[in-house]
């Protein structure tokens, strides 16, 4: 593969996917830098990855899992420079006046980051609507094994979510 084609072959993943990127960026980082940061080391692995892809899976399906993995090492090794202290992310969401505010987005996403990370990443996969054969061929783990962490998850969102909204919030 010459670098023109690696080049062309990248930027239409990233093209496509730019929201599904976005997505896994936004549960896995709350500051704007920190967000800025995993975006690019994502984009730098999905440009290592093209060489490698041999299309024994959908493209969507390569792109998300270089994108979860990444995000994956990446909180891990934020950690480490943080001196393993976890941020909340309530602290770290932008101020209401630079963007508009959408406090259930937010309280979903604050949500989806408490979990860990196979079901935080199997959230972002359910939020996109993928399938449980297309999270399972992603995530490395059994079709029936998804249903079973989707069920849960489901279970323990609604539960919280009841509470969030008895509460006015």
């Amino acid at each position: 593969m010459t670098s023109i084609e690696q080049e062309q072959i990248f930027e239409a993943w990233l093209n496509q996917y730019k929201a599904l990127i976005f997505k896994i960026v936004r549960a896995y980082a709350f500051t704007v830098t920190d967000q800025d940061d995993l975006f690019q080391e994502i984009a730098l692995q999905i440009w290592r990855s093209v060489p490698s892809f041999q299309r024994a899976s959908s493209v969507m399906t390569w792109v998300y899992r270089v994108a979860i993995n990444t995000a994956i090492k990446w909180v891990k090794k934020e950690r480490k420079h943080q001196g393993a202290k976890e941020i909340s992310p309530a602290l770290c969401l932008q101020p209401e006046n630079t963007r508009k505010v959408d406090e259930r987005l937010d309280w979903l996403y604050q949500e989806i980051h408490k979990l860990d990370k196979i079901d935080r990443s199997l959230s972002l996969l359910l939020l996109d609507g993928l399938s449980y054969k297309e999270m399972s061929d992603i995530m490395g783990i059994t079709e029936s094994n998804v249903g079973v962490k989707i069920s849960r998850i489901k279970k323990q969102l609604i539960a919280k979510s009841l509470k969030y909204t008895s509460y006015g919030i």
